[in-house]
């Protein structure tokens, strides 16, 4: 078995909305609008047409600054994938997946930790820092079915 370092990590998750795809779509890929629903998207600040950068900060007391670069953005595929770097460095991947009414999106992250503090607290720290990001999907989650209910869509 090979040895994996701490500061890698893997994140899996599976949202359910009840939106139609194309709702939930659109709300993905408007980088400028999360900090309206998502509580731990502090700020979006636009680069360029296909890159923003990010300051989140979920419930440990850590910003991290990122940069995320648009790779992929397919509306009829129901797929989005950005490419990260700065305080985490790696992709993140979206599968949207319709349902009538609702929408499963199926969301993979594979990030290496690039923030020293990060870095040097993972060997120890690795199960709150995944279970910190497991909060913060939470309540991403939340805010994006409540900006999509508010919105009637």
């Amino acid at each position: 078995m090979r040895d994996v370092p701490l500061n890698r990590y893997l994140f899996r998750t599976t949202w359910l909305v009840p939106s139609p795809s194309d709702a939930v779509f659109a709300a993905l890929v408007d980088l400028a609008g999360y900090p309206d629903w998502w509580p731990d998207v502090r700020s979006v600040t636009k680069v360029d047409d296909d890159t923003a950068e990010l300051v989140c900060c979920a419930s440990l007391p850590l910003a991290l600054r990122l940069r995320m670069t648009r790779v992929e953005e397919n509306a009829s595929a129901g797929r989005v994938a950005v490419a990260l770097s700065g305080d985490l460095e790696g992709t993140l991947t979206g599968q949207l997946v319709p349902g009538g009414s609702r929408t499963r999106l199926d969301i993979r992250q594979q990030v290496v930790a690039r923030k020293p503090v990060l870095r040097s607290l993972s060997p120890v720290a690795h199960p709150v820092f995944r279970l910190n990001h497991a909060l913060m999907m939470r309540r991403g989650l939340r805010g994006l079915r409540a900006h999509l209910s508010a919105t009637g869509t």
